[in-house]
């Protein structure tokens, strides 16, 4: 394998310190890691793609990034609930559906927990709860795929703009 040598100012130093330690040791895979995902992320700008980042999980703690384009956005709520759906189309051509679902909230009010309307929010007995916010990144293949795992309405939004390519050319 070639060697190559890489001029690091002092100021820098520190920083190739780290990423030594948080590869093992190997510098040489930090830098082509990096190197890596420098190159995807400025090949998809030049193709009209965006680095995302979207939090996921349980209370939305973690974090996962691709390359993509946005197609389409739909929400819907319901008294206890509101969800929002993204959906993206990641240079490689397969749709990602960012799913963020609010905390969900149960009621019960009055003595036997069956006071309903607005009775439900002045009676002396009530108990709820919340669970947490929740949130999911699921990739499709196929628009196919994508269509038996999305709202009919979300569907039909994506499948309206997915065949536009993201950056056009014009010979001017």
């Amino acid at each position: 394998m070639p060697n190559k040598t890489i001029y690091v100012s002092d100021s820098d130093l520190p920083l190739y310190q780290r990423a030594q330690e948080l590869v093992g040791g190997n510098l040489s895979k930090a830098i082509s890691t990096a190197l890596r995902r420098f190159v995807e992320a400025e090949e998809g700008k030049l193709e009209g793609f965006s680095e995302i980042t979207v939090k996921v999980g349980v209370g939305k703690t973690q974090r996962t990034r691709f390359v993509g384009v946005l197609l389409a956005e739909w929400g819907r709520s319901t008294k206890d609930r509101v969800e929002h759906y993204r959906v993206y189309q990641g240079r490689t051509g397969k749709f990602v559906v960012h799913t963020e679902r609010s905390p969900e909230t149960t009621w019960t009010a009055g003595a036997d927990g069956k006071a309903s309307g607005w009775r439900k929010y002045v009676a002396s007995d009530q108990t709820w709860g919340t669970g947490a916010a929740t949130s999911t990144v699921d990739v499709y293949e196929t628009a196919a795929d994508l269509e038996a795992h999305v709202p009919a309405e979300l569907y039909a939004l994506v499948k309206a703009t997915a065949d536009h390519a993201p950056v056009e050319d014009l010979d001017v």
